[in-house]
């Protein structure tokens, strides 16, 4: 199941991390730290969703 979780969180990691981009240019904060903020909490964010989606999807869940 490993593989299909890494598969997973490829994708949904940079969609939440484009997610978590645009939230905070819309709030404002346009520097470097707080972008890469944003795609760092997008990255980690993104194990346990694609854990729970791998899961879901091996009927597992």
């Amino acid at each position: 199941m490993l593989p299909l979780i890494l598969l997973l969180h490829i994708f949904i990691g940079a969609t939440l991390a484009g997610v978590a981009i645009v939230v905070v240019l819309v709030m404002g904060w346009g520097g470097l730290w707080p972008i890469l903020g944003a795609v760092g909490a997008g990255f980690l964010a993104a194990f346990p969703v694609a854990w729970l989606v791998a899961r879901n999807l091996r009927g597992d869940g």
